[in-house]
């Protein structure tokens, strides 16, 4: 029977996988457009494993002193540590200091504004976008990013620029609607009015003018014949 075995093996061993992810976690969070494009496989097992890390940045939010140093430190299980020769480096005369690596920056990143943006928010912190398989191998790939991020924001707010420029289709036939009911009214009482009917009767009398006119010449020519 298949128990304890919720996640997948991704072909490599333990620590091979959980290097695999925190590389992946590391270069979520550390993206300029705060998504990653990877196999499919790898995106499901990434996204609960990123999500665990965003969400103690989220209770660290509320707490203080000891208790939020106690989270950092949690998360930093997620990432990659930061270099160790930084400390014996320090302080000798002309040894520059290492650089920070990424998951330094990532976890400085993670409770400085993930824990900030997604305070108010209960999970779901990623999203999986499917791309088709891939050329070669023909394995599936997919984008994973983070929810709420910039791009999407200026997109919302441009889409919403664009609904109060452009008027909608129902006021439109509404409008038209209005036009057509007030045009026929218009009519209406033009047809009701006394000078229509004059008009109408002023029309009728010269009809029957005409007919008479035209109708003499006809009756002359019968008068001669029996004449």
């Amino acid at each position: 029977m298949r128990h304890l075995k919720a996640h997948r093996k991704l072909g490599r061993t333990t620590e091979h996988r959980m290097s695999m992810l925190r590389n992946l976690a590391t270069s979520l969070i550390n993206s300029r457009d705060e998504r990653i494009v990877t196999t499919l496989p790898k995106a499901k097992e990434l996204r609960p494993f990123v999500e665990r890390a965003i969400t103690l940045s989220c209770r660290a939010r509320s707490l203080e002193g000891a208790q939020a140093v106690h989270l950092r430190r949690q998360a930093a299980g997620f990432f990659h540590a930061g270099n160790m020769q930084q400390s014996a480096l320090t302080g000798k005369r002309g040894q520059l200091r290492l650089p920070r690596t990424a998951g330094v920056a990532a976890i400085k990143r993670l409770f400085d504004e993930l824990g900030e943006r997604y305070k108010d928010r209960p999970g779901g912190y990623t999203r999986i976008l499917k791309l088709g398989t891939r050329e070669g191998d023909n394995a599936e790939l997919a984008i994973i990013e983070l929810v709420d991020n910039p791009r999407e924001l200026e997109a919302l707010e441009n889409a919403k620029k664009r609904a109060k420029h452009t008027p909608s289709k129902k006021k439109k036939s509404g409008d038209t609607k209005v036009a057509k009911a007030s045009g026929q009214a218009k009519v209406a009482e033009e047809a009701d009015s006394p000078a229509a009917s004059e008009t109408v009767e002023d029309t009728e009398g010269r009809a029957s003018d005409s007919a008479e006119e035209v109708e003499t010449p006809e009756s002359q020519a019968a008068e001669d014949e029996a004449k």
